[in-house]
């Protein structure tokens, strides 16, 4: 397993929409492995192949809950709800947090690294983790979708 550069803003690779994956082999199964070691390094909560410069329908996340890893290839989501408003980042954006409204329930269809099909239902963190990474799959960035920047230590006092 290798910790992988990740991609920084302004690169062209994170805005595009990515290829659907059509082989499951050892090297998605390898890719998908250095993916969650560089997450984990970076100590984020999702990413995704562009971020490392592969512009495949591939992403990883794991908030650190009972879900644990959840790899999404070609995810589509099937149907949201509700409303959630929260703070943001992205390891492509580093030191850069803003506040995003989404939907706070999600359905996603994806395939494991085997291809078999498989559902996931999320709220809440979970489900803002999920759609913050498809929607890297699709070329748009958190940053289309803040409502507001939060300033140097803002976070940290509302973390307490």
């Amino acid at each position: 397993m290798a910790i992988m550069k990740i991609v920084e803003h302004p690169d062209p690779v994170l805005e595009q929409p990515c290829e659907k994956v059509t082989e499951f082999d050892r090297d998605l199964v390898r890719l998908l492995k250095d993916m969650h070691e560089t997450m984990m390094a970076a100590d984020g909560v999702g990413l995704a192949a562009p971020q490392v410069g592969i512009p495949k329908r591939i992403a990883v996340v794991d908030i650190g809950d009972e879900y644990g890893r959840i790899e999404l290839i070609n995810p589509k989501v099937l149907a949201s709800r509700g409303e959630q408003t929260g703070p943001e980042g992205c390891l492509s954006f580093p030191g850069l947090f803003g506040e995003v409204k989404r939907p706070d329930y999600v359905k996603v269809h994806a395939f494991n690294r085997k291809g078999k099909p498989y559902t996931v239902e999320a709220d809440g963190f979970l489900a803002r983790a999920l759609q913050h990474e498809i929607d890297h799959l699709d070329g748009i960035l958190f940053t289309s979708k803040v409502l507001r920047y939060y300033e140097e230590g803002e976070l940290e006092e509302m973390e307490g």
